[in-house]
């Protein structure tokens, strides 16, 4: 196996390779083919669904000395050269770590000097939301007179914190979580050219854990595949061991418990994970997740039309298989929403304190007595 990481080393490295986001990928494809390319682009988006990837593929097709296609051909020099991270006219910027006037001064500066061998010059800066009022400035006239020569790539998982009028200059395009499904069938793909095997629950557990970040998933496969012998089958106890992972299933017994008025079983739960590796802010998180996506669906049920209802529930919920929807859904339909909104409260209260509580799992165990008093049974 390569010493490369696996997100890295499995980085799609042409468009038709990159999963989740064919609205975006369409689009930058036909701009290409009609030589239509904006000057500044802004991705926005939840972490680890292809921002940056996708911004290095448009890197890479644009200065591409094959023009037979929209698709990078990774074989001229300028490909190889953008793939081996040796070209000098592809600027990547971390702006958390590079927020400053200076720094944007400094882009300033290169901007106006021609490619040294490219035929753009492509500046991407990650995190872009992060950069400060002075610099978001200094970067408004950058854009605006940017020359033919220079694309820009702003990625950003907060887009409200940007200004308004450097948004405007750029054509945005948002990104969306990746489906577990589609996290699946892409951990299945890398597990093959690894020699391994995978249980499908095995990589499920993986994609459900990632909440829609493909490369959150692809790390959480590359942790798991060090602790077993190449060629093996990678198990859904593997998963569960080595990472602490929340099944979707506990938490659903969890809930069970709590509608059923049992608090000591809802109490065993959460000890019965702890002793297996899971830590009470995991548990809480995982929780907290449940309960909201309870409410969505109690909330999306009270609309009147079946394909709003599906669109809504697939836009809201698109890291749920079918099957974890329907559960969810089922114990939905014993609770009113009122209920559903107190338990988030409480349970929201009891993870604030966690961290400052000698027993961790302490604050979860008041808040499932809480509602054992306050709420009685989760009955409508």
């Amino acid at each position: 196996m390569s010493n490369l990481v696996l997100y890295r080393k499995y980085r799609p490295q042409k468009f038709a390779e990159v999963v989740g986001q064919p609205h975006v990928v369409t689009t930058i494809i036909n701009a290409i083919s009609q030589e239509k390319i904006a000057h500044a682009y802004l991705f926005c988006g939840p972490r680890g669904c292809g921002k940056t990837t996708i911004a290095r593929l448009l890197a890479k097709a644009v200065n591409c000395e094959k023009k037979d296609s929209p698709e990078p051909c990774n074989q001229c020099p300028s490909c190889k050269e953008i793939i081996q991270n040796r070209a000098i006219d592809i600027i990547e910027i971390d702006a958390a770590s590079h927020r400053g006037i200076d720094e944007v001064r400094e882009i300033r500066e290169s901007v106006r000097f021609s490619p040294t061998k490219l035929k753009y010059k492509v500046f991407i800066l990650d995190e872009s939301h992060q950069l400060t009022s002075g610099a978001e400035n200094a970067l408004l006239k950058v854009l605006e007179e940017a020359p033919e020569h220079v694309i820009f790539v702003l990625a950003t998982t907060e887009p409200h914190k940007m200004t308004s009028t450097v948004v405007s200059r750029c054509q945005r395009f948002d990104f969306r979580k990746i489906t577990v499904k589609e996290i699946v069938d892409r951990l299945k793909k890398i597990i093959k050219k690894e020699g391994y095997k995978g249980e499908e629950e095995a990589l499920l557990m993986i994609a459900s854990s990632a909440g829609g970040s493909l490369r959150d998933a692809v790390g959480l496969l590359s942790q798991v595949l060090a602790f077993i012998k190449e060629g093996d089958t990678l198990k859904r106890e593997d998963v569960k061991e080595l990472l602490g992972v929340v099944e979707k299933q506990i938490i659903g017994d969890f809930i069970d418990f709590l509608i059923e008025g049992e608090a000591i079983k809802a109490i065993n739960i959460i000890e019965e994970a702890l002793n297996q590796g899971v830590d009470a802010e995991n548990f809480y998180d995982n929780l907290i997740y449940y309960l909201r996506e309870m409410m969505i669906l109690k909330i999306v049920a009270r609309e009147s039309d079946e394909e709003k209802r599906r669109s809504l529930t697939e836009a809201l919920l698109s890291t749920l298989t079918q099957e974890e929807i329907d559960r969810i859904k089922e114990q939905g339909e014993k609770l009113e929403l009122e209920k559903i909104k107190q338990a988030i409260d409480i349970f929201f209260d009891a993870g604030t304190r966690i961290k400052h509580s000698p027993i961790p799992q302490l604050p979860l165990e008041v808040a499932v007595a809480e509602i054992a008093e306050n709420l009685k049974k989760f009955e409508k």
